[in-house]
């Protein structure tokens, strides 16, 4: 994942022109359907697990205390995560109400958390641990109904032939060995290798395209490596996570650390498009597991984050930093029990809704489905509200929960609605019916 940079590496980012993917690109119907799914799950839980996970000080470790590649990979012969149980995972994530899980295939560090044939880097050939992780979780993802998104790095800070960008340079990879057909052959064969022994594939999810942005002249080709995914999975979604408007070739659109529309990271200054839309956030303050970092965010924190994506035609992936013994922090399974708690109440107003027509405003964010309007209200201090609905016709106004009648005026631009009391609730979801 990305880290946050300085405002002078933001700009030159910027001036990146836009790179066009798989020109021409029609989505078929399969993945046409796909992006409506997609939408329609509004919530899914990001993994971030790696050798790295041993070191326990977050993802980026390897770059950041510039660890030689050498030395790096003698993790992976004491990597055994004795108490990973896919089943329990799916079980737990299932149960907070996420729809979907993107796990992290192959992070920077250049580590294969499946079995590959083309490295013996990867978690059953270099480790004792011997189990292929990514195909026990996507096969209980199946089991279980979940969707299984793959995140995919661009860049590795381990392989001798990736090209250098502007991070992994302290790893002691020698510059003369870079041979960028080799690594583009070598992410081709391992992206063909995911989509077509891990049966079907919600999305394939990049990251790293950033890397490479101090250097324009630099050439990801990514039209046939897009048209490769849609050709051996059509109706798996692309996403790539470089923080500009969406390529062609693309089927959704993230903004990492913020909500559509908003930019206090750093990193989603870009457009917003039409394509289906997804925020990623972390549960604490980091994506991988970091054994100081308890500053988990509270259920009532993490279900406005929800409640704001769905309200901005957004879905949230919440991350989680699994530990290196195979488990999920007892934290973050707490938080995403309570979440689920909330969502078998309130579910129907998040689940296949889109964003209302009323444009988020500090008080709450409103989401649609069919003849309905759901007013989520977050941060009221009043106990009346208006909402500019000029020229729609309110029938009935209720209190979610409650079913019982809630008091509407109509007004010049819109109506008033009129609460008993200023609402103290984690979500106060007043429903109208048009």
């Amino acid at each position: 994942m990305k880290k946050f940079f300085t405002s002078v590496l933001l700009a030159l980012s910027l001036s990146v022109p836009t790179i066009q993917a798989q020109p021409g690109y029609q989505p078929t119907k399969e993945n046409l359907e796909a992006r409506q799914h997609f939408q329609d799950n509004k919530f899914g839980i990001f993994l971030h697990w790696g050798l790295y996970s041993m070191l326990a000080t977050g993802e980026w470790t390897m770059t950041n205390k510039d660890i030689n590649y050498k030395e790096y990979a003698k993790l992976a012969g004491g990597f055994y995560p004795s108490r990973f149980n896919a089943a329990e995972w799916v079980s737990a994530i299932k149960a907070s109400g996420a729809k979907y899980i993107c796990f992290t295939t192959r992070h920077h560090e250049g580590f294969s958390m499946f079995h590959t044939k083309y490295s013996d880097y990867n978690i059953v050939d270099a480790t004792p641990f011997k189990r292929d992780i990514v195909k026990e979780l996507a096969d209980e993802c199946h089991r279980q109904g979940i969707d299984i998104h793959f995140y995919y790095s661009h860049i590795d800070w381990q392989r001798e032939d990736a090209p250098l960008g502007r991070t992994g340079l302290g790893t002691g990879r020698p510059k003369e060995a870079q041979n960028w057909d080799s690594y583009y052959k070598f992410m081709n064969n391992q992206l063909t290798e995911l989509l077509t022994n891990y049966g079907k594939v919600g999305a394939i999810w990049f990251d790293g395209w950033w890397d490479q942005d101090f250097n324009p002249s630099f050439d990801w080709r990514l039209p046939e490596q897009y048209a490769l995914i849609h050709k051996l999975q059509p109706a798996c979604l692309i996403g790539n996570n470089h923080h500009e408007t969406p390529f062609e070739g693309e089927d959704f659109q993230m903004f990492e650390r913020d909500l559509p529309g908003e930019n206090t990271a750093g990193l989603s200054g870009q457009k917003i498009s039409q394509l289906p839309l997804e925020t990623c956030e972390t549960m604490n303050g980091m994506w991988g597991y970091r054994i100081t970092d308890q500053n988990y965010k509270s259920t009532r924190t993490l279900i406005h984050y929800l409640v704001k994506a769905a309200g901005r035609n957004a879905n949230l992936l919440m991350n989680i930093g699994p530990q290196p013994d195979g488990c999920l922090p007892a934290v973050a399974v707490e938080r995403m029990k309570e979440m689920g708690e909330w969502m078998k109440t309130y579910g129907e107003t998040i689940y296949g809704t889109r964003g209302g027509m009323i444009a988020p405003h500090d008080w709450g964010v409103t989401t649609e489905k069919n003849n309905r309007m759901y007013v989520h209200i977050l941060n009221l201090k009043d106990k009346s509200l208006f909402l500019p609905l000029e020229g729609k016709n309110v029938k009935k106004a209720v209190d979610f929960v409650s079913r019982k009648a809630v008091k509407y005026q109509k007004c010049q631009g819109g109506i008033v609605i009129a609460l008993d009391a200023v609402p103290t609730d984690i979500d106060k979801v007043v429903e109208l019916q048009f």
